[in-house]
């Protein structure tokens, strides 16, 4: 079985549902595997995490970027951009980016916000950034799903996207289920064709 990493920082959770919805697109293509990886807060105090980060939850390294064949990233959206988690960790990937770990790799990115016109796809955008100087092969959403054409909830073609309510109590709907899913699938395929 070929890996491929879901990388995500959840505050709440409906990212790290995402998440789940992604990596069960990836196990359910032959040959391929989710690993799903986490990042800590970024605090002054390390317990603060404790309190959003299940037992279960692992923490991702930088082995997670070498020995995987591809990328699900995923982040809240926080004022149009990734949660500061996430950057920190991407920021501290310049070994990565120097001997080439990511090139060539397929890649994809995921989002929830409390607002619908939250910045989802600008959030969506700032994370294509640094995995494009990795050069990573991006996969996205094509319109052939209608859940794309019909959603009215969440979903973007840079990514699947949710809309989890301003106090976080929105549940996934079936449309973003559908697309994180197919995101995954997508994913696996492209991955594992360029991994051969």
């Amino acid at each position: 079985m070929k890996e491929i990493l879901v990388l995500y920082y959840s505050k709440n959770g409906s990212t790290k549902k995402l998440a789940n919805y992604i990596a069960r697109g990836i196990n359910s293509i032959e040959g391929a595997s989710a690993r799903i990886r986490t990042v800590p807060e970024v605090s002054t105090s390390p317990k603060t995490f404790a309190a959003t980060c299940e037992a279960s939850d692992l923490y991702v390294t930088h082995d997670d970027l070498i020995e995987c064949i591809g990328l699900a990233l995923g982040s809240p959206v926080r004022f149009g951009n990734m949660a500061s988690s996430l950057k920190y960790f991407l920021d501290n990937t310049t070994h990565e980016w120097l001997s080439g770990t990511l090139t060539g790799k397929a890649a994809c990115v995921f989002t929830s916000s409390g607002s619908l016109h939250g910045g989802q796809e600008a959030c969506l955008w700032t994370m294509l950034v640094p995995l494009l100087h990795h050069g990573m092969i991006i996969v996205g959403l094509p319109y052939t799903d209608s859940a794309l054409m019909n959603t009215k909830t969440g979903g973007t073609p840079y990514g699947v996207s949710h809309h989890s309510g301003i106090n976080d109590d929105m549940i996934i709907s079936t449309d973003e289920k559908n697309l994180a899913i197919l995101q995954g699938k997508l994913l696996a395929i492209t991955s594992l064709k360029l991994a051969k």
